[in-house]
């Protein structure tokens, strides 16, 4: 994997817990909007806008970048709209980024054929 497809998946992962918690804050905020006199949708929805977009700008950029299939791809995208699936792309990022890198110490140890 080179630096710049290790780069944007970076991005991605870093982005998607915050965007996971920046929803679920969300639906409390609307939860509380609709049953005391606490509005803060305005504000959340902007965080969590500008969250949103921003995952969807760096999860369109590694799926260019890591040569993705259509069902990878997908499953990231609808990993976003679900309020927790940031988490579980934060995760399932992570540990892809672990598996390259053994994959590539093994390449420079001459043990694979990686």
């Amino acid at each position: 994997m080179d630096i710049k497809t290790a780069s944007a998946l970076r991005r991605l992962r870093l982005v998607s817990a915050p965007e996971a918690v920046s929803f679920l804050i969300l639906l409390v905020c609307s939860v509380l909007k609709r049953t005391t006199d606490f509005n803060a949708v305005p504000v959340m929805g902007g965080i969590h806008g500008l969250l949103f977009v921003l995952y969807v700008i760096f999860w369109a950029d590694a799926w260019n970048r890591a040569k993705w299939g259509l069902k990878t791809a997908a499953l990231y995208f609808v990993l976003s709209v679900l309020p927790t699936g940031g988490f579980f792309a934060e995760r399932k990022l992570r540990r892809e980024a672990e598996d390259a890198v053994i994959a590539a110490r093994a390449r420079r140890e001459g043990v694979v054929n990686a």
